[in-house]
């Protein structure tokens, strides 16, 4: 099936969207430099680090797509593929990361374990998907998925980036864009909305 971009001629804008987005020349071209030069995050946490890494080799070349350019600094990245189990401590790592790649920029969970916790999901140290920390733009399921699975992931990343505009996206409001706070790691994970209940709690037992 042929695979049609806002900038093809004849392609329809998808219902979801009609009337909600206008989509202007100016976005379709901002959109094309974004969708055919992402760099991912040289960043992999488990077996799908594999998969991962045998997409980019010469068998499948994910250069195809312009997203060759892996880079081992989240400064120098705009797209994260959490490729593996989530646990706890590096739960604070992946946020910090995140954090610090500069907008805008896109989270891939690549795997079931990436997206749900997979076959980890009930232990004691694993996060039941990486959402729970980070925004996701695309979940590939699979345990782990294919190359050609990541390679369809990323398609459906370009064809999100497609229907972004100027007028809505994040980086281009008012006002300064907050971090996500960064989970402490203890005996177990503490977010930062939570501490106000904790110190509460503290003292009524003292």
């Amino acid at each position: 099936m042929e695979n049609k971009s806002l900038n093809s001629p004849g392609y329809e804008i998808p219902e979801e969207i009609e009337g909600v987005v206008s989509i202007t020349t100016i976005d379709r071209i901002y959109n094309w430099g974004r969708r055919s030069s992402v760099w991912p995050m040289m960043f992999g946490l488990a077996c799908c680090a594999i998969e991962m890494i045998c997409t980019a080799a010469s068998r499948y070349d994910f250069s195809r797509f312009g997203m060759e350019v892996m880079r081992p600094s989240p400064r120098q990245s705009d797209m994260m593929i959490v490729s593996g189990t989530v646990t706890k401590k590096m739960a604070p790592t992946i946020v910090r990361l995140y954090n610090q790649m500069p907008e805008p920029k896109y989270v891939v969970a690549m795997g079931a374990c990436a997206s749900g916790g997979g076959p980890f999901k009930e232990g004691y140290n694993v996060i039941s998907g990486v959402d729970k920390l980070i925004p996701v733009d695309v979940y590939i399921p699979g345990c782990p998925p294919t190359p050609q699975a990541l390679i369809n992931g990323l398609i459906k990343l370009q064809e999100k980036i497609d229907t972004q505009s100027i007028k809505t996206v994040r980086w281009y409001q008012k006002g300064e864009l907050a971090a996500i706070p960064i989970p402490i790691l203890g005996p177990d994970l503490i977010y930062q909305e939570q501490i106000p209940a904790i110190s509460e709690a503290a003292r009524e037992e003292a």
